[in-house]
């Protein structure tokens, strides 16, 4: 299985990261939307964890692109705010598998990876 994380904060993602590896998966931390798409256009991935918050670019054209360049990849959505609690963001993105808060347990993250990753 091969997972992307696209994270603002680089210490959230490395420990995401490293429980997710933990699951045998071959991982990849980025930080932009630039370098995401740039993955993206490289290689194939089957989960995609997206920082809704990305500081550096946009989360949602990350998420279009991966629609668009790999429409088999599940993206996992993590936010630390209530904008989309209501479930829309399954409306604007046919790829989207789960919408989570930040606060998430990396054990849980990983556990869901996992089952979006079969």
């Amino acid at each position: 299985m091969r997972v992307l994380i696209v994270e603002s904060d680089p210490g959230l993602g490395q420990i995401w990261c490293n429980h997710i590896r933990r699951l045998g998966a071959d991982v990849g931390l980025l930080r932009s939307q630039s370098s995401a798409v740039e993955a993206l256009q490289e290689a194939v991935y089957d989960v995609l964890i997206l920082d809704l918050d990305l500081t550096l670019g946009s989360a949602m054209a990350v998420a279009d692109y991966a629609s668009y360049r790999r429409p088999d990849c599940k993206v996992i959505f993590v936010t630390s705010n209530s904008f989309f609690s209501d479930g829309t963001i399954f409306n604007y993105m046919a790829n989207a598998a789960a919408l989570i808060p930040l606060a998430t347990k990396p054990e849980d993250m990983a556990a869901l990876v996992e089952h979006h990753g079969r």
